[in-house]
């Protein structure tokens, strides 16, 4: 079955590369992926693929057995980020500050070649008793993300296992990465606001000096949380955002610093808000400034099933050669689908992007330029997932 899934997507690689492309060219935001989702509706209705909208953006498809032994569910997220795109490349985005700097476009498009191929061997899938359903998911950039959105409309419903991949830079195009257990950590949104008495940089004794209080909170914060848990749970605040003032001679009455705080573990994740509220409380206490403290709790760590990497691996080493599937590290970089895996045993895979000898990006970078072969190769991995699903548990 998997070279069948292999020829159905040859078939489609021109295609695909194009569609590929298009979405490129028209990034959308979280929440806002109309334009994306209107295009999966087109081709899926062309294909005859059952499929449903989610309320603004989104759809789940489903095909294989109207009453399976066993279902799969393939997830893709379709949202951009807010940046701009710098590859110069000729289906670059032309929608200003958006761009598609993690590789979701590839996601999308994988995804739907996988549907389109399984669509192709649906008779197969009948006679086996499977069923596929494509989770084509919005906002997995936002905390918290459009997995509870699908999961909250049925997404999940029936489904016996899940497979996704995610774009990795790092590594060569024909290759993945792997591994059992947590592949990507727990992450969470910290927002502090300090207010208080602001004046002239000439009298700071007069005021509650905001700007000097919110330096401490960048610096002693991420300090404090090091020595207060285990270093095993590999926890780490970062700033993106520190606001205050917009003079030099004026001390302000606001301030604010946002970032992430993340972890390897899901024992420290249950408990980190509340000691980051009470750091923040304590290292401005001196300074007689009022502190608030929005802890949004983000992602659990996707945590890969023993018996899905097995028929991850089985797949691509059928497809693409037994030196194919390489030992991935856990990344402190969070993704939703770790919410899919606290519901259904399942699995993300690195799929990898980089040219061979070529540069290697950063994601969530503007200059991000993936190799266009792994559209199809995502589309391989996740359909002949399905079929090497079957038995994969005897081989645990």
């Amino acid at each position: 079955m998997v070279e069948r899934v292999a020829h159905e997507v040859d078939a489609l690689a021109e295609e695909l590369v194009e569609l590929r492309q298009a979405v490129h060219a028209h990034p959308e935001l979280s929440w806002h992926e109309l334009r994306t989702t209107s295009m999966l509706v087109d081709r899926l209705t062309a294909a005859g693929i059952a499929h449903r909208t989610l309320p603004g953006s989104g759809l789940v498809a489903d095909l294989g057995a109207p009453e399976p032994r066993f279902r799969v569910a393939l997830r893709a997220d379709l949202d951009a980020l807010p940046l701009e795109e710098v590859t110069g490349l000729p289906f670059a985005s032309r929608t200003l500050g958006v761009c598609h700097a993690c590789g979701h476009d590839v996601h999308t498009v994988g995804l739907l070649g996988a549907g389109l191929a399984l669509k192709a061997l649906e008779p197969e899938l009948v006679a086996q008793g499977l069923a596929v359903r494509l989770l084509f998911q919005p906002a997995e950039e936002t905390i918290p993300g459009g997995a509870h959105a699908v999961m909250e409309h049925g997404g999940l419903d029936g489904v016996d296992r899940l497979y996704a991949l995610h774009c990795d830079p790092s590594i060569d195009v024909g290759t993945i990465g792997l591994r059992v257990g947590p592949i990507t950590a727990a992450s969470d949104s910290v927002h502090v606001t300090l207010t208080g008495r602001g004046g002239h940089t000439s009298r700071p004794h007069l005021t509650q000096d905001l700007t000097y209080a919110l330096g401490k909170v960048v610096t002693e914060v991420p300090a404090v949380l090091s020595r207060r848990l285990d270093p095993r749970s590999g926890t780490t605040l970062v700033w993106g955002v520190v606001r205050a003032g917009s003079a030099p001679n004026v001390i302000p009455t606001q301030a604010e610093c946002i970032g992430t705080v993340r972890m390897l573990d899901s024992e420290t994740w249950d408990s980190v808000a509340p000691l980051v509220e009470e750091i923040v409380h304590a290292v401005v206490a001196p300074y007689g400034v009022t502190a608030t403290v929005l802890h949004t709790r983000g992602v659990p760590p996707v945590d890969n099933d023993n018996a899905a990497v097995v028929a991850m691996s089985r797949a691509a080493m059928s497809l693409l050669g037994a030196g194919a599937v390489l030992p991935a590290r856990q990344s402190m970089g969070g993704e939703d689908l770790g919410w899919y895996l606290t519901e259904v045993p399942g699995a993300m895979a690195r799929l990898g992007t980089r040219t061979p000898g070529g540069p290697t990006y950063e994601l969530h970078q503007g200059d991000l330029v993936v190799d266009e072969r792994a559209v199809a190769i995502a589309a391989k991995v996740l359909a002949s997932s399905v079929f090497t699903s079957v038995g994969a548990d005897e081989h645990v």
